[in-house]
């Protein structure tokens, strides 16, 4: 009985150390990654409130797509190795390098709210569990039945790797628990066996990590649908360019013509980008977006590179693409420059990967 409970105790303690780890980079965040908000004096061109959002959320919307960009790098990774060659460790650290850095500069463009805090929070120790999970199972179970099975991939690991790729780009544009995860299982199951360890250890594994992740999608979708879905389009005014040329612009609809321009309604997150793009090279000037008059804009760089060719703005961090090999770098400028900047810099690795919408 007091051998149990020692067990019992030891257990108990590696399960708070456990819970002690996970919280401690977001109490960090929450304690001392903040700065003293400076008087705002911009007036914004839209002016109606169901058409703006919190400049704040540029910056507040990264760590959601650090997520995506992980699982991008876990793609890439997967073209040419295994599992246990993503760096999960970087990838987590860079998580909440990022988080601090942004975290201060959302507090001089109006602050994080407590609901956005916690959901970042949320979000960040969900990230860190999981790929903690993923990196002591793959860097070691992992790693040792991809020994026994050889350099050529099985079947599973061919699945595995589609998914992979067909997961990072889903993400780019669909919230993660829309994602089809029981046709992933299904397709794993069914590929044939020509390995058996490595086959059935590949079915077990990640059939098992997508299974809990259905069940966990069906539980978010279940509170998204309580508190209702996040807004699919944003508002912006666009100058420089006639009605009909913007109306030609797949997805963008014309709302209104403005004293400074015309007011368009179009796609948020990875086509939004894509559709500034297509203005700036049309030789339109982006002069506001959903009442901000700035934006944080993320480019792709050779390692080590020096930063050429991008406008005035302010570096808010720099960090290693996890499963890539090159950097990226997190940029604050006026949206005003980003007509400009578009024209010089193309939607390319390298170059402009993701203009942050709020």
């Amino acid at each position: 009985m007091r051998r149990f409970l020692k067990w019992v105790g030891g257990g108990l303690v590696a399960l708070l150390l456990l819970v002690v780890a996970l919280l401690s980079p977001a109490a960090y965040v929450e304690a001392f990654c903040h700065a003293e908000p400076p008087t705002q004096d911009y007036a914004p061109l839209i002016s109606s409130p169901e058409r703006q959002r919190r400049e704040a959320n540029t910056y507040l919307t990264y760590p959601e797509w650090h997520i995506v960009y992980a699982y991008d790098g876990l793609a890439e990774a997967l073209k040419n190795g295994d599992e246990h060659g993503f760096d999960y460790w970087e990838s987590i650290r860079d998580f909440w390098k990022a988080d601090c850095a942004l975290m201060r500069v959302a507090d001089a463009h109006g602050g994080a709210d407590s609901a956005t805090r916690m959901t970042i929070a949320t979000i960040g120790v969900s990230f860190t569990l999981e790929m903690g999970l993923k990196a002591a199972y793959e860097e070691t179970l992992g790693r040792f039945f991809a020994f026994l099975r050889g350099a050529e991939k099985t079947p599973q690991d061919v699945v595995a790797r589609d998914m992979a790729a067909d997961y990072a780009a889903f993400l780019r544009q669909v919230p993660w628990y829309k994602y089809d995860f029981a046709k992933a299982v299904d397709d794993l199951w069914s590929a044939p066996m020509p390995s058996l360890l490595r086959g059935w250890e590949r079915r077990l594994a990640l059939g098992g990590e997508w299974k809990a992740k259905i069940a966990y999608a069906g539980a978010i979708a279940s509170a998204v649908e309580a508190t209702g879905e996040a807004k699919l389009t944003i508002f912006s005014v666009v100058s420089g360019l006639s009605r009909q040329t913007l109306e030609g612009i797949s997805d963008v609809t014309v709302v209104e013509e403005l004293p400074q321009g015309f007011l368009i309604e179009s796609p948020r997150y990875d086509r939004f980008t894509h559709i500034l793009s297509e203005i700036a090279k049309a030789g339109g000037s982006i002069e506001e977006i959903a009442g901000n008059d700035d934006v944080m804009v993320s480019f792709t760089v050779a390692p080590d590179a020096a930063v050429t060719g991008l406008p005035k703005g302010q570096t808010i961090a720099r960090f290693a693409r996890a499963g890539f090999g090159n950097g990226r770098v997190l940029l604050s400028v006026k949206v005003k420059d980003l007509g400009d900047m578009m024209r010089a810099v193309p939607v390319a690795d390298p170059g402009i990967e993701h203009v942050f919408d709020y």
